[in-house]
């Protein structure tokens, strides 16, 4: 009777191992993954009220590793200057094709009523750039996955968006 409990468990770590092998996506199992390059394309203005806006934020991530790059969930923040605007969660489910790339959309949700000065202080100078910050952290696999880091550092023109 013994015997037969020992090569049950046995056979159970066998088919456990066997099972953790096979999982696609788990880069537990393959290795360190260079993090993906992120870009902001696009923001839509969703809801702008006093206390409270709305904005969708277009990326795209590109993978500049050998096989697919699983993203299970996105935390960000988004500055301007040293400004925090926001931070974000979302709970997006895209693979990312091997040395490809994928576009989506993710909701951001702020009050820049609390930085009302400083940010209009940064618009009145309609030819004076500002400098932007996204910074996000990816969850990848869905057993044993690890997070990759997501970080963009760029300019805006404020005239560049005023309509002539």
């Amino acid at each position: 009777m013994r015997q037969h409990a020992i090569r049950s468990t046995h056979i159970a770590i066998i088919v456990l191992l066997g099972l953790a092998s096979c999982l696609g996506g788990c880069s537990w199992f393959a290795g360190e993954l260079q993090n993906p390059t992120v870009q902001l394309q696009k923001v839509d203005v969703i809801k702008a009220r006093l206390v409270e806006q709305e904005f969708m934020l277009h990326l795209r991530l590109d993978n500049p590793n050998d096989r697919d790059l699983p993203i299970r969930g996105l935390t960000f923040s988004l500055y301007l200057n040293d400004i925090k605007l926001a931070d974000g969660e979302s709970d997006v489910w895209l693979t990312v094709p091997a040395n490809g790339h994928k576009r989506f959309k993710v909701p951001l949700r702020t009050n820049l009523w609390r930085n009302l000065k400083p940010i209009a202080k940064m618009l009145e100078k309609h030819d004076k750039p500002i400098h932007y910050r996204f910074y996000g952290v990816a969850e990848t696999g869905v057993l044993f996955g690890q997070s990759v880091h997501l970080e963009r550092n760029g300019e805006i023109i404020p005239g560049d968006f005023i309509p002539e």
